[in-house]
């Protein structure tokens, strides 16, 4: 019975959330509106992790179910918020506007499809949301405690550096420089960092204080996932892509100091020139 429900569960997230990438897609084939992708998938998946953490399929909710639920909330709400508002001001996602550059006449179709494995992607995540909060160890344990320290330390990272680069762009003078001020001057993704490091929380809560229970060493997916999504897929490398076509020189300069990913508060000194 337990496996029937968990598996109608996974079926009913997966469809759910492939229709929520679909309406995504018929939103961002619109010039102007690729912004929202980012925004409707933030909100995918907080639902469908709410969803994972707190749908019964087994005994009564615990502490812990509530827990992950709240996080998933807390992240999605601040995430997808920031985004809607930056779209809101701004329009295109430099990212995609750099796959439409790339994929041509091609780009709808090929979007549409890119939407799907992201809808996969959201599901991928779900479910580590939904192996930590099944976690079986009696009460909240000092795992969990770990865990919510870090996704929410993770989650005002992420704010600060989001922070520090609209501060950036709003001032004028900056507008054909890049941003290495704060957080940026260690990282050229800070927020890409703090994303993925939210997505290790789970993992900690998960696996336990003892790594006693076994399918909680699934919920590693997440951010095993999340790093080759951010670094390889459809994070660092479009974006990059547009800032080099954008900045030139300036951005190359920035790349040859300052690390991709990891921080490194041991990066080459800036250019007095800049």
């Amino acid at each position: 019975m337990y496996c029937m429900k968990l598996a109608t569960l996974i079926l009913l997230l997966a469809l759910a959330l492939s229709a929520t990438m679909a309406v995504a897609w018929s939103i961002a084939r619109h010039p102007g509106r690729s912004g929202w992708i980012d925004v409707i998938w933030s909100f995918a998946i907080g639902g469908g992790g709410i969803a994972a953490a707190l749908v019964p399929i087994g005994g009564a909710t615990t502490p812990r179910q509530w827990l992950v639920a709240g996080l998933v909330a807390f992240w999605a709400l601040r995430l997808g918020l920031h985004i809607a508002v930056r779209t809101m001001r701004g329009g295109d996602d430099p990212r995609y506007a750099e796959l439409k550059r790339q994929w041509g006449d091609a780009f709808e179709r090929r979007l549409f499809w890119f939407l799907q494995v992201q809808a996969g992607a959201a599901l991928l995540l779900a479910l580590t949301i939904f192996v930590a909060a099944r976690n079986p160890a009696p009460g909240l344990t000092l795992s969990d405690a770990l865990g919510a320290l870090v996704l929410l330390g993770a989650i005002v990272g992420e704010g600060v550096s989001d922070h520090q680069l609209a501060r950036f762009r709003a001032d004028r003078t900056n507008k054909e420089r890049v941003c290495d001020v704060g957080l940026w001057g260690v990282s050229r993704h800070p927020n890409y960092f703090f994303e993925w490091l939210g997505w290790v929380a789970y993992a900690l809560i998960a696996i336990g204080p003892a790594g006693g229970f076994a399918w909680g060493w699934l919920a590693l997916s997440g951010p095993a996932f999340m790093y080759l999504l951010l670094l390889y897929v459809s994070g660092i490398p479009p974006l990059e892509a547009h800032m080099l076509q954008s900045r030139g020189d300036a951005f190359r300069a920035y790349q040859s100091r300052v690390s991709a990913f990891w921080p490194s508060l041991s990066a080459p000194a800036k250019d007095p020139r800049r």
